[in-house]
């Protein structure tokens, strides 16, 4: 049982990191799991990749956590006013992703969730990131802050969050490449890309918990709150950090990590059915 808390550990540290940083936490989940597997059923693997971001979710809420909570604000009519106009483009950004997800999450898992798929989704979005970002270098941002997002800017850019049904995309990646492309500056961009995460990730863990039950035995609910909990506290140092690093500096180094991350998952693809 240790040894697997111990890869559980490992695989949470690496969904904290990925999950915010658009580079796929999909891609880097397989690849790890190719080098260290859960000695679990493969059931309970596809419910232990979902429900471990609970813990990233909650680092948003923590990080956010004044932004986001509205009762704080109940004698306060314009911040009050604020966080739940705020809520209310999250939940209209969530509208496609959720939708669509929802009607497709069997068939994508089935015909999706592969190597070939997640390595050309890692170098395409690589390629694109790179691209947006010589593009907008040279725009001015339309939109500063994030309060300054409307509800139609949530929905186009709740849009963009679809595309990262595809495994390899990156949800992050898509969404803030959608962001920058319809005018937002890189810190909106981000910040809001963690908001529209929170119902999103919540409610693709509750589907699969439904699906799969709640009868986990002791060692499989020591391995999901191991991994959640790494989760969560990795992922507030990685958001902490993306939110300082983009102050200065642009997505193209993520881009080429993207692309080389890509073409060694093509090369270990090829070596493996060899």
């Amino acid at each position: 049982m240790l040894i697997q808390i111990i890869k559980s550990v490992l695989f949470g540290i690496v969904e904290g990191v990925t999950e915010w940083l658009p580079i796929s936490s999909t891609g880097h989940m397989i690849l790890l799991e190719n080098f260290m597997k859960l000695n679990v059923s493969k059931n309970f693997w596809e419910v232990y990749l979902v429900v471990i971001q609970l813990g990233a979710i909650l680092a948003v809420c923590t990080i956010y956590f004044k932004k986001l909570n509205f009762f704080l604000y109940i004698k306060e009519k314009d911040r009050f006013n604020k966080s739940i106009n705020l809520w209310k483009k999250i939940i209209v950004g969530c509208i496609p992703a959720a939708a669509i997800g929802l009607l497709l999450d069997d068939f994508l898992d089935k015909h999706f969730y592969n190597f070939p798929t997640v390595a050309l989704m890692l170098i395409i979005y690589g390629i694109l990131f790179i691209i947006v970002e010589n593009t907008i270098s040279k725009n001015k941002s339309k939109y500063n802050d994030i309060n300054s997002i409307s509800y139609k800017l949530a929905l186009y850019i709740g849009l963009f969050q679809v595309l990262a049904l595809i495994p390899g995309t990156s949800r992050s990646g898509a969404t803030i490449l959608g962001a920058l492309i319809l005018g937002t500056n890189r810190t909106v961009a981000a910040e809001f890309t963690f908001y529209l995460a929170i119902p999103v990730m919540a409610g693709a863990s509750l589907l699969k918990l439904v699906k799969f039950g709640f009868n986990f035995s002791g060692t499989e609910i020591a391995i999901l709150l191991s991994g959640m909990i790494v989760a969560y506290i990795v992922s507030i140092i990685i958001i902490k950090y993306l939110l300082s690093y983009i102050k200065k500096h642009d997505f193209k180094p993520f881009g080429v990590y993207r692309i080389i991350l890509g073409v060694i998952l093509i090369i270990y693809y090829l070596l493996a059915i060899r």
